[in-house]
């Protein structure tokens, strides 16, 4: 489904990314975990194309993200509050988003129905504006969003940042249920270890730019990572 190779992003003299190769087959769960700075939002730019590669390629259902946009097509994504669209409603952005998805205002109702118990209350139906909400209830929306029209991969920065833990439970069922009915192509990017081991099939891990883990995930991933990260204090 997805594949990495030789990707490089540089600044000027600074290099921020440096992956060989990876590939993420449809379907799969994967993880990417690593310290602030280690290159996982910088990954996911280039996977969204929102920032170009120094170097190598990123291919999604072969095609080169950087060379044509059919991708954008099958794929859904939040990466942060700058994917929402402020002076408009929850309401009139999830009709937004579902008319460039071939959705109409009653495919959009009725796929929002099932998001209520997430939504718990707070988003549907509300005078607020969405920069007015909550970063939680703004995270809540623009993830919701970013499964509008059936995509074939989505891909999800922080997911469970600034939500509550009800609804980290709830997320977390959403994904795994993503993967489970639908065959969804999920990526996930957390500094929370426990979160990602949970619900993903494998996970990557970053440092400074660099691959140092690829790991399938078992019962045994989470003292794994936590086991690494805990070195690198000793470092």
């Amino acid at each position: 489904m997805i594949q990495v190779k030789n990707i490089s992003k540089k600044y000027g003299s600074i290099e921020v990314l440096n992956v060989q190769s990876f590939d993420i087959p449809a379907g799969e769960s994967f993880g990417l975990v690593g310290n602030n700075g280690a290159g996982k939002t910088t990954l996911f730019n280039l996977l969204l194309d929102l920032i170009r590669p120094t170097t190598g390629s990123i291919t999604s259902s072969n095609v080169v993200v950087n060379k044509s946009e059919e991708w954008k097509t099958f794929t859904g994504s939040f990466i942060d509050e700058s994917f929402l669209i402020g002076y408009l409603t929850p309401n009139e952005y999830f009709e937004f988003i579902g008319e460039l998805r071939g959705m109409n205002k009653a495919d959009v109702h009725t796929f929002l129905q099932q998001f209520e118990e997430f939504f718990n209350g707070e988003i549907l139906g509300k005078k607020k504006f969405l920069r007015d909400l909550s970063k939680g209830n703004q995270k809540k929306a623009g993830i919701i969003a970013a499964l509008m029209g059936n995509p074939k991969v989505v891909i999800l920065d922080e997911p469970f940042a600034n939500l509550d833990p009800t609804t980290q439970i709830r997320l977390k069922n959403i994904i795994k249920k993503l993967k489970e009915n639908k065959g969804v192509t999920v990526l996930i990017s957390s500094h929370d270890l426990s979160h990602v081991t949970e619900v993903c099939d494998r996970i990557v891990v970053l440092e400074k730019g660099n691959l140092v883990k690829d790991i399938t995930t078992t019962a045994l991933s989470l003292k794994e990572l936590e086991s690494y990260f805990s070195s690198s204090l000793e470092n």
